[in-house]
C-alpha cells in the first residue's frame, strides 16, 4: 500500500485519541467494539466517537470486517502509518515526507526530511505482504494469528533493525546512522549511494568482494549473521580522497540477522558468502581463487565480550522477541526466488502492479480476520497484550519551520487549529452529501 498523508492535516485531536484507542483495543481484540474505542478514548458522549470513527475509516485508518458478530473496527496499516508518523512529528524526528525510493521484499523505504532540513530515510516495515500465502499454508503458525499479528510482527521487525543498528553504528561497521524508532518504522540516515545490483561495473571487483567478505567474518567475530547479505541490501558510496575516488560499501536491512549460535547459524553464514562470490561471478566476471569464508574459521576465538547479539539482547529486544521473529522467518523466508522477485522488479512494473497487490493484501487481511472473529472477541491474542506497550493519548501540535525549498517534501504537521479544520472538512463533506 501507498503511504498518503494528505489526510493527516485535517485530523483532529479527537480523531487521533479514538485512533490511538483502536490500537490500544487491539492489544487483545482483532475487532476493536464500539463501545470499548469510546472507553479507550475518554470522550464525552457517544456522538462525538461515531463522528471520529466515520473520518477515520473515510480515510481507510480503520476498517470494518466482513461478516462480524459485533459492531467494531480493526486498525489498518494506514493507521498505523499514522500513529507511527504522529509520534516521530511531535519527537522532532521528522517534520516532512517525499517520495518513495525504494520497496522492499516486506517494506516500504521513503524520503523524508528533519526540522532541521537533513535528509533522513524513513522505512515501514509490512510483515506478511509478499510472504502472506506461505505463511498461511503453515496452519500451525497461523492457528492463533491474526492481522493484528502482522502488525505486531511489523513492530519487532522494526525494532530489531533499530537495536542492531544501533551497536554496529557505534561499534564503526558500515551501516546508516539510526534516528528513531517507533512502531513499525524506524528513521536512519540518508546515504548519497547505489544499490549493489545497478552498478555495471567496479574498477577493482576484487578489492571490493575482499572487503565484503571481510564484513562478513567481522560480523560473525561480534557474534552476528546478516542473514541476507547480498547485491539488494549493500550500498556503494563515492567517497573522494584527494584526486582519488574509492567505494565504500554500505550494509542495510537488518530484520533477519541472527546470532552466530543460532542453530542454522553456519547454514546462514554459508549462504551470504554464496550469494557474495556468485553474484560477482555473474555480473563483474570475477572469481576468487581462494575459498572460503568458512565458519568455524570466523567464530574461533570470539569471546563473550566481543559478542554483540548479547548487548541487544540485554538492551530490549529480548529472546523471546528473537524466537518470535525466527519463528516467522523460518516458515515465510524459504521462498528466495519469490524474494528476489520482489527486489528485481523494474520501478515500472512495481507501480503497475501495485494496486493488483494491495488488493491481494486486502483480500488476504479480511479472509483471516473474517477466521479469527468468529471465536471470542474479548482475548484473540494474549501476545499481544503482553508486549504491546502503553500508548500516550497526548496530542503536542508544536511545529518547528523549516525550510524546504531544497527537498520539495510535504510537511506532515497538523494545523494550528486543529478542530476549526476539521470542522470545515465535515461541513464540505455535509454539503456535498455524503458525511455521516
Amino acid at each position: 500500500m501507498k503511504l498518503d498523508i494528505k489526510a493527516i492535516r485535517y485530523l483532529s485531536s479527537e480523531d487521533w485519541r479514538v485512533l490511538q484507542a483502536v490500537e490500544q483495543g487491539s492489544k487483545n481484540h482483532e475487532l476493536v467494539p464500539t463501545p470499548l474505542i469510546q472507553h479507550l478514548a475518554g470522550l464525552r458522549g457517544g456522538s462525538g466517537v461515531h463522528k471520529c470513527i466515520s473520518a477515520l475509516a473515510k480515510v481507510g485508518l480503520i476498517a470494518k470486517v466482513k461478516n462480524a458478530k459485533y459492531d467494531g473496527y480493526r486498525l489498518t496499516y494506514g493507521g498505523l502509518d499514522y500513529l507511527a508518523l504522529n509520534t516521530h512529528r511531535k519527537a522532532n524526528s521528522i517534520y516532512s515526507l517525499g517520495n518513495q525510493i525504494g520497496i522492499g521484499k516486506e517494506s516500504d523505504i521513503y524520503i523524508t526530511a528533519s526540522p532541521e532540513g537533513r535528509r533522513l530515510v524513513l522505512k515501514l516495515h509490512r510483515l506478511g505482504r509478499i510472504s502472506f500465502r506461505s505463511v498461511k499454508n503453515n496452519r500451525d503458525y497461523l492457528r492463533h494469528r491474526n492481522t493484528g499479528s502482522w502488525m505486531f510482527l511489523s513492530r519487532l521487525s522494526a525494532q530489531k533493525e533499530h537495536a542492531f543498528m544501533c551497536v554496529l553504528h557505534r561499534e564503526g561497521f558500515p551501516v546508516p546512522e539510526p534516528v528513531a524508532w517507533s512502531r513499525h518504522t524506524v528513521v536512519m540516515e540518508f546515504i548519497d549511494s547505489f544499490p549493489l545490483r545497478m552498478i555495471e561495473s567496479v574498477p577493482d571487483p576484487g578489492k571490493m568482494y575482499g572487503e565484503l567478505m571481510d564484513m562478513i567474518v567481522a560480523l560473525a567475530q561480534r557474534g552476528l549473521i546478516h542473514g541476507d547479505f547480498n547485491e539488494f541490501n549493500i550500498l556503494v558510496k563515492e567517497e573522494t580522497v584527494g584526486d582519488k575516488v574509492t567505494l565504500k560499501p554500505i550494509l542495510i536491512d537488518f530484520p533477519q540477522t541472527v546470532s552466530t549460535n543460532h542453530a542454522n547459524a553456519q547454514m546462514y553464514f554459508d549462504r551470504d558468502v554464496a550469494c557474495i562470490r556468485r553474484y560477482f561471478e555473474r555480473r563483474f566476471k570475477y572469481t576468487s581463487d581462494e575459498p572460503g569464508p568458512f565458519f568455524a574459521d570466523a567464530i574461533k576465538g570470539v569471546t563473550s565480550e566481543m559478542r554483540l547479539d548479547i548487548e541487544v539482547e540485554a538492551s530490549g529486544f529480548s529472546k523471546k522477541m528473537a524466537k518470535e521473529l525466527d519463528r516467522y522467518v523460518e516458515v515465510a523466508g524459504g521462498d528466495q526466488e519469490e524474494a528476489e522477485a520482489a527486489h528485481g522488479a523494474d520501478d515500472d512494473e512495481v507501480d503497475g502492479e501495485e494496486g493488483e497487490e494491495d488488493e491481494d493484501d486486502q483480500e488476504a487481511e479480511h479472509e483471516v480476520a473474517e477466521e479469527d472473529v468468529q471465536g471470542d472477541p474479548q482475548v484473540d491474542d494474549l501476545k499481544l497484550a503482553e508486549q504491546l506497550g502503553s500508548l500516550n493519548v497526548e496530542d503536542d501540535l508544536a511545529v518547528k519551520p523549516v525550510n524546504l525549498a531544497d527537498y520539495g517534501l510535504m510537511p506532515i504537521d497538523l494545523p494550528q487549529d486543529p478542530d476549526g479544520v476539521a470542522e470545515k472538512a465535515k461541513t464540505k463533506k455535509k454539503a456535498t452529501g455524503w458525511a455521516i
